[in-house]
């Protein structure tokens, strides 16, 4: 009941920009942490970025400088501006958001369906 739709990827040359979104809907109480991982062919998920509900952010050091974690939590969506994108960046990046469901707790991390990210000349 739960549901994560990202947007926003595309093909971009080198020292390009992107702003990906990502919105939640569904059961939802309130949101603990959001964030984005991104998986390229052959490699191993990473996380790129993460934000608590107070704000607070963390980075991979490999974007540290050049993306920004951000999050509108009257609308459940959270966002990464990327800036100066680089061909490494290329990758599938997936949100996720901890979800508490209503009368509930605990929180489930939800997952959005991804959205490609091209850098290339």
């Amino acid at each position: 009941q739960v549901q994560l739709v990202e947007s926003g990827g595309g093909l971009v040359q080198p020292e390009g920009s992107l702003r990906l979104s990502c919105a939640a809907s569904g059961n939802i109480f309130r949101i603990n942490d959001m964030g984005w991982y991104r998986q390229a062919p052959g490699k191993e998920r990473e996380l790129v970025a993460a934000i608590t509900s107070g704000g607070r952010t963390n980075y991979a050091d490999s974007v540290k400088g050049r993306f920004t974690i951000s999050r509108h939590n009257a609308e459940n969506t959270v966002y990464l501006q990327v800036n100066s994108l680089k061909p490494e960046d290329t990758a599938v990046y997936y949100c996720y958001a901890e979800v508490i469901p209503p009368y509930r707790t605990d929180w489930e991390r939800h997952w959005g369906q991804g959205t490609q990210v091209t850098v290339s000349s």
